[in-house]
């Protein structure tokens, strides 16, 4: 999969651009704040509707104007597509693909498919339990673009049921009611986290050795806040009646706290060098390389699963590496993905690829 082109309209700090990016290696390099990252953002969000800053759509609406649109053309080995997409500030978003209107915006994921690596994400280990739930969660988006009706309805699930527990009415009936539908959307959740495990399981294993240089075994486990057993990829209704269990075991405490205890999202994706945590036990270098690790393996699992590279999008990762590990994922960047690469730091980068000069605009 490949941008063949990209045009941006009033979208964060561009008025007007139009870029074709090389199908391999592209460098980005231009000082801070020219705009990479920008470039980079449009197409992540492309691929999964929402910005990888963490931000609301407005956000991506340049200063003064009242909307933005992100036009492209997206190629596999199959065929070609124009993806259309119009932000507004005071209304909804509008999606086209191949100049016909998408009824739902999220029918867009799947067309394209991203893996994007930032320079938080090489704390990914370090960090709180929900960023590594939410990369496990995008792993699966990327795999299986379905899976977001599942997360959504779960979501939509767990806020309606913390809604009733804040109102302080201590009805049962109403609560079963409540815990039956976070359960049955929470076990669908639970079964594409479990055959995210599964997939990435070698995949990370081969991308630790690669990067680290060393013939440490690396794993993911799993910590799960509504049972003490091992999860492996059980159809969802035995998830289903597992946390349906646990709910009812953490009623007092629920309705005590006034909000929904135990359940998907309170686990714990965890990330294992010889079966050792790496976020308590590992060096600072080991949890940098498994988080390259992962972000690498993910890359390499959807593209065996969907038959194509994603784009591979690197934001101004290699100077927070040291040269040994900079190096050591230069070499891992599968060479036939189209890659992107932004630096304020030409000599950060070992990787050969084409240059682009970033700043009032783009040019070679």
């Amino acid at each position: 999969m490949r941008v063949d082109w990209l045009s941006l309209s009033d979208f964060r700090s561009y008025k007007s651009l139009q870029w074709s990016p090389d199908p391999g290696v592209n460098l980005l390099l231009g000082p801070n704040g020219a705009g990479k990252t920008n470039l980079l953002e449009a197409i992540g969000f492309m691929a999964t509707l929402k910005s990888f800053r963490s931000v609301d759509e407005g956000s991506l609406i340049r200063d003064g104007a009242a909307g933005a649109i992100v036009r492209a053309g997206i190629s596999t080995d199959e065929r070609s597509r124009l993806v259309e997409i119009e932000l507004n500030r005071t209304g909804p978003r509008r999606v086209q693909v191949d100049k016909t209107k998408l009824r739902r915006a999220t029918d867009l994921l799947g067309v394209v498919r991203v893996i994007a690596f930032l320079p938080e994400d090489l704390d990914l280990v370090k960090r709180g339990p929900a960023y590594r739930r939410d990369l496990v969660d995008e792993i699966a988006l990327q795999l299986w673009p379905a899976a977001h009706l599942d997360q959504a309805e779960f979501d939509r699930a767990l806020r309606q049921r913390n809604a009733f527990l804040r109102a302080g009415e201590r009805d049962e009936a109403t609560l079963s009611v409540w815990d039956s539908r976070f359960a049955q959307s929470g076990a669908r959740v639970m079964a594409r986290r479990a055959l995210v495990l599964e997939t990435l399981a070698s995949w990370l294993e081969e991308s630790y050795r690669e990067i680290s240089q060393r013939t440490d075994r690396a794993t993911l486990g799993y910590r799960c806040s509504w049972t003490t057993g091992a999860i492996s990829t059980a159809v969802s209704g035995e998830f289903a009646t597992g946390i349906a269990t646990a709910l009812e075991t953490s009623r007092k405490a629920d309705f005590d706290r006034r909000l929904t205890t135990t359940g998907p999202h309170r686990d714990e994706p965890v990330f294992l060098i010889d079966q050792v945590d790496t976020r308590t036990h590992g060096s600072q270098g080991e949890q940098r390389t498994m988080a390259l690790a992962v972000k690498l393996a993910a890359h390499r699992a959807v593209a065996d699963a969907v038959g194509e590279q994603p784009v591979l999008l690197l934001d101004d990762v290699f100077s927070e590496l040291d040269p040994v590990r900079a190096k050591a994922l230069a070499g891992a960047i599968p060479q036939s993905a189209q890659t992107l690469i932004t630096s304020a730091r030409p000599e950060d980068v070992p990787v050969p690829g084409s240059v682009w000069r970033v700043g009032d605009g783009i040019r070679r």
